[in-house]
C-alpha cells in the first residue's frame, strides 16, 4: 500500500519504478528472521557480504520504521534487529561486523582481538550510535518497550564505557588494529592505535563509516552523531529505567563532546570561511574532506545535529559539494 501511494505521487515513471524495486529490497534479499531465546531475532546482512554491520542493519530497516505502528510483522522484525544488535554489542563493542553464528572470518588473521562471532573488528564510533538511533526511533514510533530489557541496558552501559575509553584521557585503551594489506586505508598507523591525539574530550574513531582508516582520529561527524545518540539514550534510560547514573553520565558525556567539537572542530577554511573540519587531532591539525557514508558532514541535519539552514552547516555543505573538496 505504501509503494502504491508513493508511486502515485512520483511524476517521473522511471523514478517510480526505481522506488518500487528498491523500497522492499532489504526485506526481499537481506533479512533472516526467527527467534532466539524466546525473543524475535533479525540478522540483516549488508547486501553483498554474509555478515551484519551494526551501522547497515539500522540503516537498512530505518525506512520501514514509519510503518511499524500499524504492521505487527514489521514491528517484530525491527524488535529482532534491536535484540540482535544488543547481543552483538555484548560480544564486542569494538567490532563493526558480526557473523550470524561463531564461524571463521576472512579477517581472522587481523592483528586485533578477533573472536569467532566477529566478521571484522574495525572500531568506528558510529557503530555504537546506530543501535541507539534504531532503539530510540522504534520506541518513539511504536511506544513498545519490550526490547529494552536488562540485556539492552547492559549493552548501553558498555557503549558509554567504550566511548569513555576512547577519549583516551590517560591511556590508549584496549583497542588496536592492524592488517597485512597493500591498502593504506585498510590498516592503522601508530602500532595499531592510530596517529597521535591530544585528549580534549572528543572520542577517537580509528575507522570512518566507509570502513577506511581515519587520518586524524577525532572523526568530527561521528562525534556529532555520538552527541545526538547519547542524549537520546539519556531520555530512554530516564523513561524506562531507574538508572539515573547511566542517564546522567550519558548527558554529561554528550555535553563534554559537544563543547570539544565547538572548540576544536570549527575551523577557518581558506576559501569557505568557518566550517566543520572532517577530522582533527587536538593538536591543531585538521582534515578538510567528507566521507562517502553516513555519518558525514553532509548528513548532519539528517542525523538531527543541526537544521539544514544553519549558517555553519551551509558553509560546510558548500565546501563539501564544491571543487575544493
Amino acid at each position: 500500500a505504501t509503494i502504491r501511494g508513493v508511486k502515485e505521487r512520483i511524476v517521473d515513471p522511471e523514478l517510480a519504478w526505481l522506488f518500487e524495486n528498491c523500497y522492499p529490497n532489504t526485506l526481499d534479499t537481506t533479512v533472516d528472521f526467527g527467534t532466539l531465546d524466546g525473543k524475535p531475532d533479525t540478522f540483516v546482512i549488508t547486501g553483498d557480504i554474509e555478515a551484519m554491520w551494526l551501522r547497515d542493519s539500522t540503516a537498512q530497516v530505518w525506512p520501514y520504521l514509519p510503518l511499524a505502528s500499524d504492521d505487527p510483522r514489521l514491528r517484530d522484525l525491527i524488535r529482532g534487529v534491536v535484540h540482535r544488535q544488543t547481543r552483538c554489542i555484548l560480544i564486542d563493542p569494538y567490532a563493526n561486523a558480526f557473523n550470524k553464528e561463531a564461524a571463521e572470518s576472512p579477517w581472522k588473521d587481523d592483528l586485533t582481538d578477533m573472536k569467532p562471532e566477529l566478521h571484522e573488528r574495525k572500531w568506528e564510533v558510529d557503530s555504537l550510535c546506530y543501535p541507539i538511533r534504531l532503539a530510540y526511533g522504534y520506541w518513539r514510533t511504536t511506544g513498545d518497550t519490550s526490547p529494552f530489557d536488562a540485556e539492552w541496558v547492559e549493552a548501553m552501559g558498555l557503549i558509554l564505557r567504550t566511548f569513555r575509553e576512547q577519549q583516551r584521557k590517560e591511556e590508549p585503551g584496549p583497542y588496536k588494529f592492524q592488517r597485512v594489506t597493500g591498502w593504506q586505508t585498510d590498516t592503522v598507523a601508530g602500532s595499531g592505535y592510530g596517529n597521535p591525539i591530544r585528549p580534549v574530550g572528543l572520542i577517537v574513531s580509528i575507522f570512518r563509516p566507509s570502513d577506511d582508516a581515519t587520518t586524524f582520529p577525532f572523526l568530527v561527524p561521528s562525534n556529532h552523531f555520538a552527541v545526538v545518540s547519547l542524549r537520546q539514550l539519556a531520555l530512554m534510560i530516564r523513561a524506562l529505567t531507574r538508572d539515573s547514573y547511566l542517564a546522567g553520565s550519558s548527558e554529561a558525556l554528550a555535553t563534554e563532546v559537544e563543547d570539544a567539537l565547538v572548540t576544536h572542530a570549527v575551523l577557518d577554511h581558506p576559501a569557505h570561511g568557518t566550517v566543520w573540519a572532517y577530522e582533527v587531532d587536538g593538536f591543531g591539525n585538521r582534515h578538510y574532506m567528507d566521507d562517502a557514508n553516513v555519518p558525514n558532514l553532509l548528513s548532519l541535519p539528517y542525523l538531527g545535529v543541526c537544521g539544514p539552514s544553519d549558517p555553519l552547516y551551509r558553509r560546510t555543505r558548500a565546501f563539501v559539494l564544491g571543487r575544493d573538496n
